[in-house]
């Protein structure tokens, strides 16, 4: 009798249950979610190239298409896309590890951070960019002042990120495990650290993008490889549409290694997100 009302009161009222949505509705979803504005993207590009420029200056996404295959099988793009990602890795892991030790000293110290603090909130606010010719010169034109560069650009993210995570603990749960018998390492180890994780994950990925940013521009300065290399190469010989292409696969792999942060941090750390 009260699934007849349900279905009497669903009709007069001109409404249905919700049903879970079938493959070919998600399918129909996803196109038109991202399908249509990439199509868009693609046409108003095509248009423009057409309409507004010539070939030589601005490239059809069907000539960038054509030069980014020919990069691939000849082998030099690979390369490229391997130094920068080599560059970007090393300097991310040495930043990430020197930024999180420096961030858990100074947020849990507070003379540390007292003393440490006027000297990372200016220098964060002084470019990577700006060290890369003091680096040529202290460490040469080598792969050491690139990665150096990484470094500085992912430090400073890292420490502000980590000291965020550590004032941001509840004193509730500090004083919980010291009087549960904790000791000052054992407090660190499992309540710092522990709560302190998204706050380092959001930091890494901060300071990714950064990296992406300065690895180019010192690729353009002085190197034999990478992406940035590629793009400062095509400048000189007025190839817009390889220009094009290291824009768009720098895009893509940003896109690619922030989803691999993302899923690493759900796979991995899930039990520490909030």
């Amino acid at each position: 009798m009260a699934s007849g009302i349900k279905d009497f009161a669903t009709e007069l009222g001109g409404r249905r249950e919700p049903t879970a949505a079938g493959p070919s509705a998600k399918f129909a979803h996803s196109v038109v979610t991202y399908g249509l504005p990439f199509i868009a993207f693609l046409t108003g590009w095509y248009l423009f190239s057409h309409l507004y420029g010539t070939p030589d200056l601005f490239p059809s996404p069907i000539t960038t298409f054509q030069t980014l295959l020919s990069l691939l099988a000849d082998g030099s793009l690979l390369s490229d896309v391997a130094s920068s990602i080599t560059r970007i890795l090393v300097g991310l892991f040495i930043g990430t590890a020197f930024g999180v030790f420096c961030g858990l000293v100074m947020g849990s110290s507070a003379s540390v951070h007292a003393a440490l603090n006027p000297y990372v909130n200016s220098l964060r606010f002084v470019s990577a960019i700006a060290w890369i010719s003091i680096f040529m010169i202290w460490f040469g034109i080598g792969e050491v002042s690139k990665i150096a560069v990484i470094i500085y650009a992912t430090t400073f993210t890292l420490i502000v990120n980590t000291i965020a995570g550590v004032k941001a603990i509840s004193t509730n749960k500090l004083r919980a495990a010291l009087s549960l018998g904790a000791n000052a390492r054992q407090v660190f180890a499992w309540v710092t650290l522990p709560a302190t994780v998204p706050y380092i994950l959001t930091g890494i990925r901060l300071s990714l993008a950064n990296s992406y940013l300065v690895i180019v521009t010192a690729e353009m300065v002085q190197a034999d490889s990478g992406i940035g290399f590629l793009i400062i190469s095509a400048r000189v010989y007025l190839a817009p549409d390889i220009v094009f292409t290291g824009m768009i696969v720098l895009g893509l792999l940003g896109l690619i290694s922030d989803r691999a942060v993302l899923l690493i941090s759900r796979l991995c750390f899930a039990r520490y997100h909030r």
